[in-house]
């Protein structure tokens, strides 16, 4: 069933109803039981076993670390839990990545063609999602920074919140974990705004996302026919379409939680404005990457061998730059990280993960000189027209990360790369050719008005909520702009009886 069906937006406005109406006390309770109906009603409601079983080893983890002092039983205490939940993720997620390299290796040293065969397993929805939430609370328990939750249920809520579990955000319990088991009154200005929030999310999931999907995906399925600037627009569609996509699923999620009273974090703070990929990380998937930081890059930076490492090329390249570099050799092994989490791929390795590590150490290594060029052609390095060139820049480079993404594999993308350098026909974006790749002149007009609104959206959310801009307006304005937006949605949206939506692109992970 998914977020953007009719029957959804029935089950939800349904929960909503009842969520108000029983005691206070029983709230919690009740999220939990429409968590449970909503996997239910999946394609294999089964599957909800795996996330009951994470939660369940999660619990006993967090008992047994509860109960002992002794640091050696808690150490063993977190050392099982990571290995159950990190093994069951490896099994559902990986081991055919891990098959697949082995295959290719033993291909390439022409030991044959298959050393092991590969399986499949089904996976259940947001597996990863869940995985890495319940984890950071565990871990947090163990350090002493979260309390241990003695209620089997309530930590079921926590890991497995419905809207959560579609396409997360990664929650972290010490900021937002307790919220879920407060009594929460009816609030007509936060139940709106969730509306107003999730009507935000339609637009871009409905009007845009799968307008563009249609451009990308034939494109992307028949590269070797669609060559050069082709290649270049339907990448630049899919960036687009990925965003749309992602950040609308969070805003759907985002606006439907903060209906029930609950305030998650944010996962997407206008990432095309991002002047350099460290800064787009830190506006795109942001949940993630604080993840990242918190249970990956940091811990390794303080483990004894990068303490060693960090030592010993201080010695050997000085202070400044020894550091530097122990840090570009965690930094590789977090990217590495990234890019798996994406999906048991090369493609998603290198498109998510070691392609932005390239990007940002290179962007480290190369800003001293670039600066100090700069300021022999008395460039002003911080004004408008610079900052625009490196807005386009990184979002140029990411547009390269993102066609590893959705090409079907690293030989495709590197093709479709070759293709898209060697071969000169600029003329197909005006002589009609995008015109025939899915969507007929008015759709991409469509398409085009759309991305100008959230252009123009965007620009605003700069300067502070958009929300609050229009809340502040006279009552008549404020319902002709949320009236239109809805609208727009109905007449102009993907969706109806002989049309079903995709998933969205980050609910398989």
């Amino acid at each position: 069933m998914g977020i953007t069906s009719f029957y959804f937006l029935c089950f939800f406005a349904c929960i909503l109803f009842l969520y108000y109406i029983i005691p206070k006390r029983w709230q919690w309770c009740f999220l939990l039981l429409c968590s449970i109906a909503y996997y239910l009603l999946t394609d294999n409601g089964l599957l909800i076993l795996y996330p009951l079983a994470s939660a369940l080893v999660c619990y006993l983890g967090i008992r047994m670390m509860a109960g002992t002092e002794d640091v050696r039983k808690k150490k063993t205490a977190l050392a099982a839990v990571l290995a159950v939940n990190l093994g069951i993720l490896f099994l559902l997620k990986y081991i055919n990545f891990g098959v697949h390299t082995i295959n290719g290796i033993a291909r390439l040293a022409g030991r044959g063609d298959e050393l092991l065969q590969g399986f499949h397993l089904l996976a259940p929805l947001g597996v990863s999602f869940y995985t890495f939430t319940l984890l950071g609370y565990v871990i947090d328990v163990y350090y002493g920074i979260a309390a241990p939750q003695k209620n089997f249920g309530r930590l079921a809520l926590y890991g497995m919140y419905f809207p959560v579990m579609i396409s997360g955000p990664i929650l972290s319990y010490r900021e937002s974990g307790e919220q879920f088991f407060e009594p929460h009154a009816f609030d007509y200005r936060k139940v709106t705004r969730g509306m107003q929030r999730m009507l935000w999310g339609l637009f871009k999931k409905l009007v845009i996302a799968e307008r563009l999907r249609l451009l990308v995906d034939t494109v992307y399925g028949q590269y070797r026919d669609y060559p050069g600037a082709f290649i270049w627009a339907a990448t630049i569609c899919y960036a687009f379409q990925l965003y749309t996509d992602f950040s609308g699923c969070m805003d759907i999620v985002l606006g439907m939680s903060e209906s029930f009273g609950l305030t998650l974090p944010e996962n997407f703070k206008t990432p095309f404005f991002a002047k350099s990929i460290s800064e787009y990380w830190r506006r795109w998937h942001i949940t993630l990457g604080v993840w990242m930081k918190d249970y990956v890059f940091y811990p390794l930076l303080r483990s004894r061998f990068f303490t060693k490492l960090n030592k010993s090329w201080k010695n050997r390249f000085g202070k400044k730059k020894g550091k530097q570099y122990a840090t570009f050799a965690a930094m590789f092994i977090l990217w590495f990280t990234v890019g798996v989490w994406h999906g048991g791929d090369w493609k998603y390795v290198i498109g998510s993960g070691l392609l932005h590590w390239l990007y940002i150490v290179s962007e480290e290594l190369l800003e001293p000189p670039c600066a100090r060029l700069m300021e022999r052609l008395h460039i002003n390095a911080k004004g408008r027209f610079m900052n625009g060139v490196r807005i386009i820049r990184t979002f140029l480079l990411v547009c390269i990360g993102d066609l590893f993404f959705r090409a079907e594999s690293v030989f495709a993308a590197c093709a479709m790369i070759k293709s898209a350098v060697t071969t000169w026909n600029p003329f197909v974006l005006w002589d009609g050719s995008l015109t025939k790749l899915g969507l007929n002149g008015v759709e991409l007009v469509i398409v085009v008005f759309s991305l100008l609104i959230l252009l123009l959206v965007s620009c605003l959310q700069q300067k502070g909520s958009v929300r609050d801009r229009i809340a502040g307006k006279a009552l008549p304005i404020r319902w002709l702009i949320w009236y239109a937006l809805l609208f727009y949605v109905i007449l102009l949206g993907c969706y109806g009886p002989e049309y079903s939506a995709s998933e969205f692109i980050y609910q398989g992970f």
